[in-house]
């Protein structure tokens, strides 16, 4: 991958998937050690599966997938939108285990702010992920169409990102206001701690995710060949001494057509380009 400062993204990204993993580690010792463990008989064991899901998926899992579509390659792309699938499904097993315990303790579902965001959030993101896969994945849909929706599809990747990170700090507040009651949350407890220093670990894990994917420096690579077609300080003469070698046929061309077909060159490979880059 060439870029600039390519060490320091390598530093970036490991800092940020050591957070990420300590993250899921938070998560796993608190419902394991303060909530009692895990289950799926419609108690409040079966709840404790939603933040695992929660954090390891859409927090964790889907971190990652947004900067492994950086490369030109085909098979970048696929793991792309693999780690955005293996997200998508933790996510909806976790809306089983939450909805499946709300209906047997009887209590009601869909009133707080944490649920409302929630259910919003996972209905894009899966639109999401099956419009990108359709578009940018399978090679139906017009390169004019991918250029034209690929502003789309990386705005909302960024904000559903965002989002989830949001959604989660809200959830993790949530839980503690309502499980700890002796000692309070209010007095400091142990595990209002440790869950507090979790909520920060997710937040720093969702800082360095952002500033890795909207370094301008860090963006995916052009194709290899795309060098052909670059004007060389964007003259005349950079782009005729840019352009491949022509046959004697070629030679006899007029300088305007030349320009001409340089330039239509240029704009089918931006279009391909923007077809093919995904960040969701």
């Amino acid at each position: 991958m060439a870029m600039e400062g390519y060490w320091r993204f390598l530093a970036l990204l490991g800092s940020a998937l050591l957070v990420g993993f300590l993250s899921v580690i938070f998560t796993l010792v608190w419902v394991l050690h303060y909530r009692e463990g895990l289950g799926w008989d419609g108690s409040a064991l079966e709840f404790n599966w939603h933040p695992v899901l929660v954090v390891t998926g859409f927090v964790f899992i889907q971190g990652i997938g947004t900067g492994t579509s950086w490369g030109v390659s085909k098979f970048l792309m696929n793991i792309h939108a693999g780690y955005n699938a293996i997200a998508a499904i933790l996510q909806l097993i976790a809306l089983v285990a939450v909805f499946e315990n709300t209906t047997c303790l009887n209590n009601i579902p869909m009133y707080s702010l944490h649920s409302w965001v929630g259910l919003i959030h996972v209905i894009w993101y899966c639109f999401t992920l099956l419009s990108g896969f359709f578009i940018f994945l399978l090679p139906w849909a017009r390169l004019s169409l991918r250029a034209f929706l690929m502003p789309i599809h990386v705005y909302s990747g960024l904000v559903i990102f965002g989002t989830v990170i949001a959604t989660a700090l809200m959830g993790v507040t949530e839980k503690l206001i309502f499980s700890l009651r002796n000692p309070a949350y209010s007095t400091f407890p142990p595990e209002g701690v440790f869950v507090n220093t979790l909520g920060l670990l997710i937040l720093v894990f969702g800082a360095l995710i952002f500033w890795i994917v909207t370094r301008p420096q860090w963006k995916r690579p052009k194709e290899p060949n795309s060098t052909i077609l670059q004007p060389d300080g964007g003259t005349e003469q950079g782009a005729r001494g840019s352009m491949p070698a022509y046959s004697g046929n070629n030679m006899d061309k007029s300088d305007s057509e030349l320009n001409n077909e340089v330039a239509a060159r240029k704009r089918n490979l931006a279009l391909d380009e923007a077809g093919q880059r995904s960040t969701m």
